[in-house]
């Protein structure tokens, strides 16, 4: 008997793509790091488009503005938050990349 993820039409598409990747054997968990630093540039790059829609720069209304943001703007605390935590996530990957390219080798 075959394995249903192996004969499935649909399944052998995720499996052959996702399960069995035809990957080197040496890829590690670091590689990840590529990935998910574009995923929280992408999330950077949306949250602040968001956030500068209500954001104010002038010194008399930029604290009356972020208070908009978090009271008035539906989730606006949460984005907010994304963007501030989403920038420590993209320093942390961003080091944690390079020191896996130094570590590697793989800068040459």
């Amino acid at each position: 008997m075959t394995n249903i993820r192996k004969s499935h039409p649909l399944f052998k598409i995720i499996n052959d793509s996702l399960i069995d990747l035809p990957a080197p054997s040496n890829i590690s968990s670091w590689w990840n790091f590529g990935s998910l630093l574009g995923i929280c540039l992408a999330i950077q790059i949306l949250t602040g488009l968001f956030l500068a829609m209500h954001y104010t720069s002038d010194t008399t209304t930029a604290f009356q503005s972020v208070t908009h943001i978090c009271r008035d703007v539906n989730y606006g605390w949460i984005l907010r938050y994304l963007h501030a935590n989403g920038a420590s996530m993209f320093f942390i990957c961003l080091f944690l990349h390079v020191g896996r390219g130094l570590y590697y080798g793989s800068y040459m």
